[in-house]
């Protein structure tokens, strides 16, 4: 009989569709910025600013930032479940990773709305 060790590792499922709709949101949004770009007939700093003064691209932007976050930690949480085996060390690393993301969103927020 094979005894199995549940270490708090999930299933695999819900974060592989999850990392794929990310990834997803991030090729879209990637596209529709450089085509958005490449059509425009001069490129400078008015081009820029007037493609992020609207709410739509500052919401779509704040999406596709949130997407990298998110799959970002997926896969720095599968790499240390995977390779880091002291427990304490672990939990450190993810604390410190989850820190970074929570204050990169709210950094992310400032820096397009201007809060």
């Amino acid at each position: 009989m094979v005894n199995r060790v549940v270490t708090g590792a999930h299933y695999g499922l819900r974060d592989w569709l999850v990392q794929r709709v990310t990834a997803a949101v991030m090729a879209i949004y990637s596209l529709v910025v450089v085509v958005y770009l490449l059509l425009q007939p001069s490129f400078g700093y008015d081009i820029w600013a007037e493609l992020f003064s609207g709410n739509v691209m500052r919401t779509f932007s704040l999406l596709f930032l949130l997407s990298l976050f998110y799959h970002a930690w997926i896969g720095v949480r599968d790499i240390v479940m995977d390779y880091v085996k002291p427990a304490s060390v672990r939990l450190l690393i993810h604390v410190l990773v989850i820190l970074a993301l929570v204050l990169y969103a709210i950094w992310s927020v400032q820096i397009l709305w201007g809060l």
